[in-house]
């Protein structure tokens, strides 16, 4: 599978996105492009990117056979789709996750859930992860999950598109946190035995003028 830049899967995501929401004004311009990829709502991060910067992602999508230019024959302005869905195989359900992930980073099946539910219809959590399982056990995994940061209860996913991720590990449980404390509080005991011994040898070593 071939790897997307950071900027080529912040367009990607975007054309996914406004597909499935403002379908009555896509495929998009150039400066549609440009303008979803600044919103400052829905993305994470935020970016301020540059029509170059745009033009050069496009390019590199449609070289990477992902999108396609489209010439209205009533319109001066050239635009632009995305085909993922018929290049990789996906379903709408699965290309919903891809956007949201590509536009949002990691995050857990319950927020995936929450996020998708304008894109395509999941009839409950199960049904989101029954698109992550099936995106993760392609023969080329697209989705992999990366564990659960410290004070999370759900491990989040994060996608393959741009290549590896580091994958965090698993927070501790609430008895390893307790093991932990323990013997913290031990190592503490023992370096305040030492320490008083070192004192008490100290002051027995003192000796007075007469």
């Amino acid at each position: 599978m071939v790897e997307l830049t950071p900027e080529e899967q912040r367009v990607l995501g975007c054309l996914i996105e406004k597909e499935a929401l403002t379908p009555d004004q896509y495929p998009l311009t150039l400066n549609s492009v440009l303008l979803a990829c600044n919103q400052t709502t829905n993305r994470e991060p935020v970016v301020l990117y540059d029509r170059e910067t745009a033009t050069n992602a496009l390019a590199g999508l449609r070289e990477k056979q992902l999108t396609r230019v489209v010439y209205p024959a009533h319109a001066r302005a050239t635009k632009y789709r995305h085909v993922i869905g018929e290049v990789w195989a996906l379903t709408e359900q699965e290309q919903a996750v891809l956007a949201v992930l590509m536009l949002r980073g990691p995050q857990t099946a319950g927020e995936l859930k929450a996020r998708t539910d304008r894109y395509a219809s999941f009839e409950d959590l199960g049904g989101v992860e029954g698109v992550l399982d099936r995106l993760a056990s392609r023969p080329e995994p697209m989705v992999v999950r990366i564990g659960r940061l410290p004070g999370q209860r759900e491990e989040r996913f994060a996608h393959l598109l741009g290549g590896p991720v580091e994958i965090a590990a698993p927070a501790p449980s609430g008895s390893g946190i307790e093991a932990e404390v323990r013997a913290l509080r031990a190592e503490v005991d023992a370096l305040r035995r030492d320490v008083n011994h070192l004192l008490e040898r100290g002051t027995g070593s003192l000796t007075t003028d007469g």
